[in-house]
């Protein structure tokens, strides 16, 4: 009977200290930022990781990965680079490979958003070429976007724009569409 009334003890001890260590937590979904991400000095390192786009003269699909890094010149603009690599689907032709690199400037609006996020516009040009053409294209992009921060240095991103790319400057032949983008950016303090 001991033995028993020994084991009872011992099991419910047991029981009561797994209770007791149990921790319920949810996920982060949002972080109160306010400008400390976006501060003079501080890098922004990411990307669009789905970018879908509709062209109006080649009735063409596409879709592009964007890496990009920056660097915040003052309080909420930054300037960077960011890559392009995509492809092309057109009706009842081949598909087409596509990649471009284009020097940016991002500006966050302030007082737009919300704590947890912020509003902003980005402008980007430069050069673009494909796996069909052997001219390379004068590529041009306006976007806007919101970016919602879920801690305090990584946002998740939305950016809606308009896309424009010229492959022989002399001639008016150009294409432009709309594209969607969704990605995330990682911001790194800086050294003040």
């Amino acid at each position: 009977m001991r033995k028993f009334t020994l084991l009872l003890l011992i099991t419910a001890g047991i029981g009561y200290q797994a209770q007791a260590q149990k921790i319920e937590t949810t996920p982060q979904m949002s972080s109160e930022v306010g400008i400390e991400p976006i501060r003079q000095g501080n890098w922004m390192v990411g990307g669009s990781i789905g970018n879908l786009g509709y062209s109006f003269e080649g009735k063409s699909f596409n879709i592009a990965l964007q890496p990009r890094a920056g660097y915040f010149v003052s309080d909420g603009l930054a300037i960077g680079a960011q890559a392009n690599l995509g492809l092309t689907t057109i009706k009842d032709a081949d598909n087409d490979w596509t990649y471009g690199i284009a020097p940016f400037v991002r500006y966050y609006f302030p007082n737009a958003g919300s704590t947890t996020g912020r509003f902003f516009g980005q402008g980007d040009i430069g050069i673009s070429g494909s796996s069909k053409g052997k001219d390379v294209a004068l590529a041009v992009g306006a976007n806007v976007g919101y970016a919602h921060f879920i801690t305090r240095t990584v946002a998740l991103e939305t950016t809606f724009g308009y896309n424009y790319s010229k492959a022989n400057i002399n001639t008016g032949s150009g294409a432009s569409g709309l594209g969607f983008g969704v990605g995330f950016q990682i911001y790194l303090p800086g050294k003040r």
